[in-house]
């Protein structure tokens, strides 16, 4: 059976192409047909634009073949066997016309086959490649019938157009690319990385060319796919394949562009550049890391400001850009932040990619005047070379170069990176060698055993194959950590005084043009209310001239000078009764423009100068209709109260978009899951599906199922069972939804690890513990219990952030820095994660976005208490600040540390503030407050003097009763700690008062008895 090729895709691509050409003929420069001729393989060569089309329409470069495209048809010559390929093509609807030209071995018989088609090609404009060249047996023929038959035709260059029509991807496309680049990304993450660091670690010697040979082989040997982790979604691991031979580079010598080669000097533990790039089904990807071993502080903050640069790179690129802007962009960042390293810079910042591995058309330049489209595939490439390391011992590590590439889908908005699986960021590639240690080997390098047995970590630890005893060990540092001889302390109040001066140069930037309009704070907006459109739509009662109260258009019709005069409720301020003899009088009173006692936000109206009713009175003697008005008046104001109270709450709430179903297959599902908040009155068990734009949720009961879509998604927790009750997913929404009728801006699934919960064969509750089980083969069953939850839910989390495009990122709190603290009511532990502040083990959750606060201020750090408190202020100033209360002191420092850490601005004071109050001040007037100092007033650098000043004052305790009144969370153990003082003083003033024994002894021998 021959192959058979997809034919809905090639006819479906073959109408893209004809009708780009007609609609854009300048750009195909007007030609009337498309010749694609490819001869023999060419192995050194395999991105060239005819076999590029070939494989964008057929799925595969086919050798020895001939393929005219005209906007009526496609003629293919080839051989009978990729002729029989050919005609697989020949069927769906909407086809695409086809003939096909079978050759045979011998050249004089095949020559005449070309007359036909250099017959129909002669006196007109045919599109060429012309770079493209190719030698064969095909290509011999081709020439000699074009010299027989008098070839007559105009050959134009096409690669333009093509590109154009191959750059925009479709979805099939671009799963292709995202396969490959987490192919390409667990290369690196997987192979490269704890391979390079275990040769550096060991001290083996090793060239770089021969590195890179192990990695290239890691791809073909079957044993290594476990470890490299190849995507579920590979079928078939011949389809994967390199776009180029790895690149290592190191000892100084560094060339930073694409088609740079590995050397054969020995891999330098310096500066160590690894770029390799990976094919799937001939679509290319490509990352590239520079890892630094024992960088200098300058080293660190060139590659700290290359991040940067790449940063400004990606947030230029989305649809519609001019490729020229990025690169401009670019390279206006370092002339205005690092104009000594402008002739370090690339020339370009990567290039467009797909079938090729490098677009020519597409390069990121400053010259490229070409727009970006939706789906384009970019590789894109930052990097400094020639740099100087002065400080360097050893001549190859005097000269560096620094390069950070990754792929890149551009989309509407802006751009995915594919390969941000392998972290980049400073501390995950840096590694240090220890100092002691080093000098040790320096007095004594015969004898090894002087070095220390301890085992390495830092990012290859987790992946290296095994620990090595007594070899120069290398580790991995934050830049937090004591790497000088300068304490952390300073480091840290250094660090503090550098983010409060950015704060204030950002605020000042700001708010420059601000002035007391208070436009930072929101205002009411005013609200018309209509009762009736027209009079007859005023109900019968009224022509009675009685107070009537109509529910159905919330409204209150009272006569007024022999008329008929509604009010909406909405109006009303409130409504009293009093009787007065054998009366009863009603009086409404109604809101209006300066109201003392009113709300404190105001009530807004179209025109405050208007005529306003401020108040009505009523009298009558029919005390039991005037009772009853009151009434229903009370009732409907109370049922307005809330409507409103209700239409506020669901402001923020969002419609979500519909959900894409998975189609041709069963979507990934996690089974057995419970969901919090619970949105029925039995708690229900349900099933957990992954969908094309998002996740349902589906329960026994039908009427109990929603949707997620990965686009509100903001942030993605996995929290494992390890010293908890639950193994959990959690997402925090962008935008609230509706969960059933409740509002929601937070969903859990879980399932519940305790060890009695569920009977496995049976899956109900159990009604008896263990009987005579072993207690050790319990706990064992249990821990791989726990061991299994967690590994299904942290997977399942994964392919949910994978099915996102990488719109969402999986985030794990970090149990070791969690510290306790009421966020709410209850005292709870608090997990940091990478991107925020959170508890999710019990409802109401917490989860602070660290990228929303402007500082955190700790309160009442003095000397004597045992807790403190910390409040976060977040960037949009109408946003409440978060009070976390009754932080113990001893975590003092491991909060500092972190929010340090996080690069989040923090002070510290002895009282508690008045937070409404001063978000109010800077609301009102933020360009004031910023040009007064900004958030300097809370002290900054409190984080050295506040130490200073709490031992001056420790030893002269006092606290009056009106500062305990003041603080909003009152700590429980200074209570008992000052009751307890209150006691020991009363019963000191008791003693003092008493008479002593001498006096008593008198006094009994007087006989008085006191």
């Amino acid at each position: 059976m021959s192959l058979q090729l997809d034919y809905k895709r090639f006819h479906r691509r073959v109408r893209y192409l004809i009708n780009k050409w007609k609609n854009d003929a300048e750009l195909f420069q007007n030609v009337d047909a498309i010749a694609v001729i490819v001869g023999d393989d060419d192995y050194e060569n395999p991105y060239l634009k005819s076999l590029s089309i070939q494989t964008w329409l057929l799925g595969m470069p086919i050798y020895q073949f001939l393929m005219i495209l005209t906007p009526d048809k496609i003629t293919f010559l080839c051989s009978h066997k990729k002729a029989d390929i050919i005609e697989t093509l020949k069927q769906g609807d909407k086809q695409v016309p086809i003939d096909i030209i079978r050759r045979g071995k011998n050249l004089d018989e095949n020559v005449p086959l070309y007359e036909a088609i250099i017959t129909y090609l002669n006196n007109k404009r045919v599109g060429v490649f012309v770079k493209d060249k190719f030698k064969g047996k095909n290509i011999d023929e081709w020439q000699k019938a074009c010299a027989q038959y008098n070839k007559e035709y105009e050959e134009v260059d096409v690669s333009v157009a093509v590109s154009a029509c191959l750059a925009e991807k479709d979805e099939e496309e671009i799963r292709n690319v995202k396969t490959a680049a987490k192919i390409s990304s667990n290369m690196m993450l997987y192979y490269f990385t704890p391979e390079m660091s275990t040769y550096i670690d060991e001290e083996k010697p090793i060239t770089n060319e021969k590195l890179s040979e192990l990695t290239e082989n890691a791809l073909e040997d079957p044993k290594m796919a476990k470890r490299i982790r190849i995507p579920p979604e590979v079928e078939n691991p011949d389809e994967i394949d390199w776009c180029y031979s790895p690149i290592v580079q190191s000892g100084g010598k560094f060339d930073l562009r694409s088609s740079a080669t590995s050397n054969s000097d020995k891999l330098y533990p310096g500066a160590i550049i690894c770029s390799l790039g990976i094919r799937y089904k001939y679509y290319c990807s490509n990352i590239s890391r520079t890892f630094l071993i024992d960088p200098s502080k300058t080293q660190e903050k060139n590659y700290e400001f290359l991040l940067e640069v790449q940063e400004r790179v990606l947030n230029s690129i989305r649809e519609g850009v001019k490729i020229r802007e990025i690169y401009q962009k670019a390279i206006a960042l370092v002339k205005s932040k690092r104009p000594d390293l402008e002739k370090n810079f690339t020339k370009n910042v990567g290039f467009g990619m797909g079938i090729e591995f490098r677009e020519a058309n597409y390069v990121l330049n400053g010259k490229n005047a070409r727009e970006l489209k939706n789906g384009m595939i970019l590789n894109v490439q930052v990097g400094f070379s020639d740099l100087e390391n002065p400080k360097a011992t050893d001549a190859r590590g005097q000269t560096y170069a620094l390069m950070v590439v990754d792929t890149v889908r551009v989309t509407q908005d802006s751009a995915i990176i594919l390969t941000s699986d392998c972290s980049k960021k400073l501390n995950k590639i840096s590694y240090f060698f220890d100092d002691e240690e080093e000098s040790g080997a320096k007095k004594d390098s015969g004898n090894v055993n002087n070095k220390s047995d301890a085992a390495p970590s830092g990012p290859a630890a987790a992946v290296k194959r095994e620990s090595v005893a007594k070899t120069a060990i290398l580790r991995s540092k934050l830049r937090n950590e004591d790497q000088d001889e300068e304490s952390r302390e300073q480091k840290r109040r250094e660090h503090q005084k550098q983010l409060f001066a950015q704060k204030l140069a950002e605020g000042l930037a700001k708010f420059s043009e601000s002035s007391g309009t208070g436009d930072g704070e929101e205002k009411p907006i005013f609200r018309k209310f209509e009762s009736y459109r027209s009079d007859a739509k005023l109900p019968h009662e009224v022509r009675d001239l009685k107070i009537v109260i109509d529910k159905k258009h919330d409204s209150i019709i009272l006569p007024i000078y022999g008329m008929a005069v509604p009010f909406h409720i909405s109006t009303l301020k409130n409504a009293s009764k009093s009787d007065e003899g054998d009366y009863v009088m009603l009086r409404l009173n109604f809101l209006s423009p300066g109201q003392a006692g009113g709300k404190r936000e105001g009530m807004p109206f179209e025109d405050a100068n208007a005529t306003f009713v401020r108040a009505l009175t009523f009298r009558s003697a029919d005390t039991y209709r005037m009772n009853e008005i009151f009434r229903g008046i009370t009732e409907m104001k109370k049922e307005a109260t809330k409507k409103e109270a209700e239409r506020r709450e669901m402001a923020d709430v969002v419609e979500q978009d519909n959900l894409i179903m998975v189609k041709g297959r069963r979507p990934l599902r996690l089974p057995d899951v419970m969901v919090r908040p619970q949105n029925e009155s039995r708690r229900l068990p349900g099933e957990l599906e992954i969908h094309q734009n998002g996740i349902r949720y589906q329960s026994i009961r039908s009427d109990s199922s929603f949707n997620i879509l990965f686009s509100n998604i903001k942030h993605l927790f996995f929290q494992p069972c390890d010293n908890e009750l639950l193994v959990l997913i959690h997402i925090h929404f962008k935008n609230p939804i509706l969960i059933g009728k409740k509002k929601t801006k937070d969903i859990q699934f879980y399932r519940e690890a305790s060890d009695i919960q569920f009977d496995e064969t049976g899956n109900k509750r159990r009604r008896y513990f263990h009987g005579d089980e072993d207690e050790l083969e319990s706990e064992q069953e249990e821990r791989r219990r726990r061991a299994n939850l967690n590994k299904e839910f942290k997977s399942f989390a994964e392919k949910i952030a994978e099915a996102s495009d990488s719109r969402v990122e999986l985030d794990i709190p970090f149990r070791e820095l969690g510290f306790q603290g009421v966020p709410n009511r209850s005292n709870v532990l608090l997990q940091p994660t990478t991107d925020c502040l959170v508890h999710l083990s019990d409802p109401p959750f917490l989860v602070i976005s660290l990228n929303e606060v402007e500082l955190a201020h700790l309160e009442r750090v003095q000397f004597g208490l045992k807790n403190f408190d910390m409040v976060f202020v977040f960037k949009d100033y109408n946003r409440t600040p978060v009070h976390i209360n009754t932080i113990p002191m001893s975590q003092l420092d491991n909060v500092k540390d972190w929010l340090d850490s996080v690069e989040v601005a923090f002070t510290e004071g002895p009282v508690n503030l008045n937070w409404s109050m001063i978000m109010k001040t800077v609301n009102d007037d933020p360009g004031e407050f910023y040009r007064n100092g900004g958030w300097n007033f809370l002290g900054v650098g409190s984080d050295d003097e506040g130490s200073d000043a709490a031992s001056e004052s420790g030893s002269e305790f006092e606290m009056s009763e009106d500062e305990f009144e003041e603080s909003s969370s009152e700590d429980d153990d200074s209570e008992v700690y000052s009751n307890a003082s209150d006691e020991s003083e009363e019963e000191e003033e008791m003693s003092d008062s008493g008479e002593d024994w001498d006096e008593l002894e008198e006094n009994a021998r007087k006989g008085i008895i006191s």
